[in-house]
């Protein structure tokens, strides 16, 4: 009885599924934190508009009591 040893080629095959298995894992993290910076910004940017309007507020209103 002989055993077989796995051909290269599936050992290959193998090796690369896993390879392409840890890249896809990578791009599943990298997209999480994508996603968190996204709604980072959206934050930063909302309550710089917000900051921005009440500045512009205090600064024309003495404009519409002119005569």
């Amino acid at each position: 009885m002989h055993l077989k040893r796995p051909e290269p080629q599936k050992e290959k095959a193998r090796a690369a599924a896993k390879t392409i298995a840890d890249y896809e894992n990578r791009f599943n993290k990298i997209d999480a934190e994508l996603q968190l910076m996204k709604w980072m910004i959206g934050g930063c940017l909302a309550l710089s508009g917000t900051v921005i309007g009440l500045l512009l507020n205090i600064v024309f209103k003495g404009v519409k009591t002119l005569p």
